[in-house]
């Protein structure tokens, strides 16, 4: 018989046999891992590499996704009609087609449902999509703290599906106009429409 020491009624320690929890199974293909991106994404050298989540509202009822560019720091906020894969795809899709498609490569999200339909991202953007691993939201950090950013405009109790996109462009553009010290105290806007220039520049090279 066991006890609560893990013991039977003989003092023998009972071994028990460790099993993988399913929370911890991963959703996604194995070649879509995060450890399979580009190695430029780690070093923040190359822009068009974002990461990904969606911010609950209240009740877990509505949601807003968040996209996060890793050099820059810029911003990108899409509403959803509702908190699902569907949805997600679709308010992804349609903001993230309004940015440039020279700084669109990959982007990395979490293992939630709600990216289940993330061929169909890929398929409307041209970003390839990884996912990190279960659990480790230190692998999205600049989208975590994003997303800490953004609770001061959409505290947790926030009803999301009374938000307007317009009002979520405005958000957007206050946080990408905010000095960041990690930047050099320069707007994430700023950086990124410095890549953009020299990137056009290099193509007009280029062609003369």
């Amino acid at each position: 018989m066991k006890n609560a020491a893990g013991m039977d009624s003989h003092g023998r320690i009972i071994r028990r046999t460790r099993t993988v929890s399913t929370g911890r199974r991963e959703r996604y293909p194995v070649e879509l891992s995060i450890h399979l991106r580009p190695l430029e994404v780690e070093d923040r050298l190359i822009p068009g590499h974002w990461e990904s989540d969606l911010i609950m509202g209240a009740s877990n009822r509505s949601a807003v996704a968040t996209m996060v560019e890793r050099p820059s720091r810029f911003v990108v906020l899409a509403k959803l009609d509702a908190p699902t894969a569907e949805y997600a795809a679709q308010a992804i899709t349609r903001e993230m087609s309004r940015i440039a498609p020279s700084v669109l490569k990959t982007m990395t999200h979490d293992q939630g449902s709600e990216v289940a339909r993330h061929r169909e991202i890929t398929e409307q953007t041209g970003m390839k999509i990884y996912f990190a691993d279960p659990h480790s939201p230190w692998q999205r950090d600049s989208n975590e703290n994003t997303n800490c950013l953004l609770r001061q405009f959409l505290p947790k109790a926030t009803d999301l599906s009374d938000v307007s996109q317009e009002r979520l462009d405005e958000i957007a553009h206050l946080l990408n106009t905010r000095p960041r010290q990690t930047l050099g105290w320069k707007f994430p806007v700023e950086v990124l429409v410095e890549y953009l220039q020299l990137s056009q520049s290099n193509n007009l090279m280029i062609i003369n």
